[in-house]
Formats: C-alpha cells, structure tokens, sequence
C-alpha cells in the first residue's frame, strides 16, 4: 500500500445545496477507478455529497442511501464512468468488503464507500478520504460543516484540492 499522504483542505459547508454542489465540484478531479472515503456522523451529509458526485457523472439515479443493500452501481448515462455507492456501517471488517466483490467493477467506476475510513481503504492503492463534521448546535438558516479533504497515494501527487474551495460567502 502507497503511504504517500497528500495535504488535506478544509471547506466550510453551510447548507445540504452547497454539500450536493461540493460533490459536483469533485467531479472534476474524478476518474474510472477512483475510491472516495466519506466519514462522519449519521446524518452529516454523506449522501448529499455523493448525490452531487452522481449528478456530476451523469449517472442514472436516484442516488440515495445503499444502507440496506450495502453497495449499489449507478450507470453512467454520459459516456462517463459509472457510480458505485457503497455504505459499510454495517459491515465489521475488510473481510466483509471483500465480499462485496467490488473489485471487479472498480477499473470503469468511481467508488463512493460512506462509512469507509479503516475498512474500505483496501480496495485500492490511492483515494480521496473526506470527513464530515457537524456540529451538534444548528439553526434553521444554517446547517453547518466542516468538510475535510485529504488524499492517499501516488494518484492524487499533482492534484491541487484547492480548486475544491467554494468562492461564495460562507466557504473557506
């Protein structure tokens, strides 16, 4: 395994809009055989964000939450590459992964493993890994997160994160 981390960034994320439009925004770093690593608590934005990435690849939808059949692959209706969507919060280790069998569909797809930080890492050599934090004090104009974004590994040496930042008021 690659142990080359790459500096992370940190968004400020105030509504479920600009979550869904941050995982548009990542679409334009992604490619057929990327993994992304989405941690945070229940309810933190998880699948908002993979939504975003979904529409940004064009895929069929509707992307929602694969909670109850663990992985879910979502075609790409542009010519792009499809979406797997995985949730791992039910499964306990690599071993239950592994069983999956996402392997064989990784090459053509972009792989989004919600609850994924210490199981689904080794599915691949490089991934994005984002952590959604949510305060636990809201309000009803405001929903507020902070999203942190790092990178593992050889594939992401010359990708600039930054280019992930929201210039609208409200974003860092």
């Amino acid at each position: 395994m690659n142990s080359t981390r790459h500096d992370a960034i940190t968004v400020t994320v105030p509504t479920q809009q600009r979550m869904h439009a941050l995982g548009l925004r990542l679409t334009n770093l992604l490619e057929a055989g990327d993994l992304v690593v989405l941690d945070g608590e229940l309810g933190a934005g998880k699948t908002t964000l993979t939504q975003g990435i979904g529409e940004g690849l064009g895929v069929r939808g509707p992307v929602t939450s694969p909670t109850f059949v663990l992985a879910r692959t979502h075609p790409s209706l542009a010519g792009g590459p499809a979406l797997i969507h995985v949730d791992a919060y039910r499964l306990s280790g690599w071993d239950e992964v592994e069983d999956l069998d996402l392997v064989s569909e990784m090459s053509t797809a972009v792989t989004v493993v919600e609850w994924g930080g210490g199981v689904a890492t080794g599915l691949a050599t490089a991934w994005l890994w984002v952590l959604i934090d949510r305060p636990t004090v809201t309000n009803d104009d405001v929903d507020m997160r902070t999203v942190t974004i790092g990178a593992q590994g050889a594939r992401w040496a010359d990708v600039d994160l930054g280019q992930l930042r929201d210039e609208e008021p409200g974003d860092r």
